[in-house]
């Protein structure tokens, strides 16, 4: 998901998930039937395949598996799993509702349904999820910050920021890039709440754990642009592509900075660029907001020549 931020584009956010795969003796009580038997092969297959990206495959050995064993959670679990990462968020819902049937102890599960939750829009419902997982594990850093993310989708910013504080108070137990995550979405908080300085602390702690997070360096730059400091909005940005050659939103912002500095020729090669990516994507309202800007901009720059001969 992106944002328009006023006329700056902020980059979207994605929530923290922990992939789980349950092993097949904690998941499968009997195994000496028939039944136990082949839902254990079906379920280790599917743990295989799922470890190795191929999803598809691993649904359906954990369908196999529930077919031998339909009381198997720990299949529907890791379906469930399998559905977020190709986006079929729906299918993930129903499986974390059959898996917490059958366990409703899961954290890794209702984590997982709040995610699910959260890539449809139905951001009350990941909160429930989320909160749930605080209620059984308080120190469960990434309930804090998905259910924060979900808080600023619902523009509760005060309780967005209350989580991702929360989050941080376990920052000795989580690794470096996760924890720029953390800074880089409260520091978008910061930013949309209109608090440019705090934003620019967090942006810049984000840069310090992870310098190749091109969300932090976008954002930062986006502090820049507002508060007026040109030259480092366009380092920031700069940076941003490097670290992701297509982001039409870097590309987009760079070009305006460029215009307010008067360096025209550019800031049309950069505005160029973003609408290609914005095509690229199928963003068409996008594509064509920054085309009908090049035009704007390519009769003001004839019109300048047009004055300079006269």
């Amino acid at each position: 998901m992106s944002r328009f931020y006023n006329l700056i584009l902020t980059v979207g956010i994605a929530a923290v998930m922990i992939a789980f795969f349950l092993l097949p003796n904690q998941a499968i009580a009997d195994s000496s039937s028939k039944g136990g038997i082949q839902a254990r092969i079906f379920f280790d297959r599917g743990v295989e395949k799922a470890q190795h990206n191929n999803y598809r495959e691993a649904i359906n050995n954990f369908t196999q598996a529930i077919e031998w064993n339909p009381k198997l959670a720990g299949a529907y679990g890791n379906r469930c799993l399998m559905y977020i990462n190709l986006g079929n968020y729906q299918k993930a819902i129903a499986d974390c509702s059959s898996a917490l049937h059958l366990n409703s102890e899961s954290i890794e599960v209702y984590l997982n349904r709040g995610l699910a939750n959260y890539r449809i829009g139905d951001f009350q419902a990941a909160i429930a999820d989320f909160s749930e997982v605080i209620a059984r594990k308080p120190d469960d850093f990434r309930a804090y910050y998905n259910r924060g993310l979900a808080r600023f989708e619902l523009e509760d910013y005060t309780g967005a920021i209350a989580d991702y504080d929360r989050a941080l108070d376990f920052n000795l137990q989580i690794e470096d890039a996760a924890l720029a995550e953390i800074y880089t979405d409260r520091g978008l908080v910061y930013l949309v709440a209109e608090k440019g300085q705090e934003a620019l602390v967090d942006f810049s702690l984000a840069i310090a754990l992870d310098n190749q997070n091109h969300r932090a360096y976008f954002n930062r730059g986006c502090v820049c642009h507002q508060q007026g400091r040109l030259h480092e909005a366009i380092q920031d940005y700069t940076q941003a592509v490097k670290l992701n050659s297509q982001s039409a939103e870097a590309y987009f912002n760079r070009g305006l900075v460029r215009h307010q500095l008067g360096l025209h020729q550019g800031a049309i090669a950069d505005l160029q660029k973003a609408s290609q990516y914005f095509g690229d994507r199928g963003d068409l309202a996008a594509y064509e907001q920054t085309l009908a800007l090049i035009e704007r901009w390519q009769q003001f720059i004839f019109s300048s020549a047009q004055i300079d001969v006269g």
